[in-house]
């Protein structure tokens, strides 16, 4: 089972299978992407990153991209609901002594920089198409296509998100998507000076604001809701001031104020889902949202996914061979991955029952040690 010469199939055009893409066409391989959306659109507002996420954008060539459309800062401030500030939480810099150890930047942008650098890196995208079967011998997968196309491949990726396709078609019985018992609630907003990084207010939500241009912050805020409920749209600024109305902090009210219905205000239930191993079968393999989806108390859903494309093109160049390539991508994304999601899960839960801050600190503390770790 040999992946000399490889022709791989990335299905999911999300930020995983497009990291993936680029790093497996590095090492020479012929690869496709097959997206559904025609437009290959990336919805949501800002995405905060930590260090360990600029580490993975420098190895996949797209930091300074990110560094000149988004912004990158030290350090998230912790204030207290009426303003002062009582901490601060350290980001060592770990993409280079030159780079901050945080930042963020607007969804779509860095969906749109991936975008580019993965059809720059030569890979064959195709748009408003999916798999309809796929089935494999020894030596290869062989992949039937919505628009009538079937095609051949020595390995295939399944990188299609949390509601992933191909992750019920290779494993029928695996884990489906949780709700938390939390909401986050994300807003676009003109960028006050005295917001120079990640700044959060502590309460009975927990609001921040994230600078994602020169220009522009965007807002979270992470509410607790039982039940995993529709909510009108139309009500969205209504209901996003109203959390705020306890931070009497002058920034928060400045920024209450600012809610509209030109704030693009993405509301999302949060879920989570952690698959068993294996994450693969044969010669397909599943990376991302698609195995690992966190909420994102840790701030690392995204950089744990870049990671998954990085190690996998490296165990593949490594190994030579799809067996060995895959169960050494598990290996070593397993732990760090069940981290991850499992710890950004406990917080939730600490934050919804109001309990113990010392054990919410150790977790945090803990697990940004870990991601400052190589992967």
């Amino acid at each position: 089972m040999s992946l000399a010469s490889p022709r791989i199939l990335v299905i999911g055009g999300g930020f995983s299978g497009m990291a993936a893409a680029i790093e497996l066409r590095k090492l020479g391989a012929a690869v496709d992407l097959v997206e559904i959306d025609p437009g290959w659109r990336s919805y949501g507002a800002g995405i905060s990153l930590g260090g360990a996420t600029l580490r993975a954008m420098r190895t996949l060539g797209i930091l300074e991209a990110f560094l000149r459309e988004g912004n990158a800062a030290d350090g998230v401030k912790i204030c207290l609901p009426h303003g002062p500030q009582v901490a601060e939480l350290p980001t060592p810099r770990l993409a280079g002594a030159d780079v901050p150890g945080g930042g963020a930047i607007l969804r779509p942008v860095l969906a749109r920089i991936l975008a580019d650098a993965t059809r720059a890196a030569g890979t064959h995208v195709m748009l408003g198409s999916t798999f309809t079967s796929i089935t494999q011998d020894a030596d290869g997968v062989d992949v039937s296509f919505t628009d009538g196309q079937r095609r051949r491949y020595s390995l295939v990726i399944g990188a299609d998100g949390l509601y992933s396709k191909t992750r019920e078609a290779l494993f029928p019985g695996a884990p489906k998507p949780r709700y938390s018992g939390q909401a986050c609630w994300r807003a676009v907003l003109p960028r006050p000076p005295e917001v120079s990084t990640a700044t959060m207010w502590m309460g009975r939500v927990k609001p921040g604001v994230n600078p994602v241009s020169k220009t522009h912050m965007y807002l979270f805020v992470t509410e607790h809701r039982p039940n995993n409920e529709h909510v009108d749209p139309a009500r969205f600024p209504t209901l996003l001031r109203e959390l705020l109305a306890d931070f009497p902090a002058p920034v928060v009210q400045q920024i209450r104020s600012q809610i509209n219905e030109d704030s693009q205000i993405v509301f999302r239930p949060l879920e989570a889902l952690l698959m068993p191993r294996p994450w693969s079968q044969g010669r397909v393999v599943l990376i991302g949202d698609t195995v690992h989806a966190t909420t994102p108390h840790l701030a690392s859903g995204a950089c744990i996914g870049i990671e998954d494309a990085i190690v996998l093109a490296e165990e593949i160049a490594r190994a030579g061979a799809a067996p060995d390539a895959l169960q050494a991508f598990e290996a070593r994304r397993w732990e760090r991955c069940r981290m991850v999601v499992e710890n950004s899960l406990r917080l939730g839960e600490i934050e919804i029952a109001g309990g113990d801050k010392d054990e919410h600190g150790r977790i945090m503390r803990e697990s940004l040690m870990a991601l400052a770790q190589p992967v």
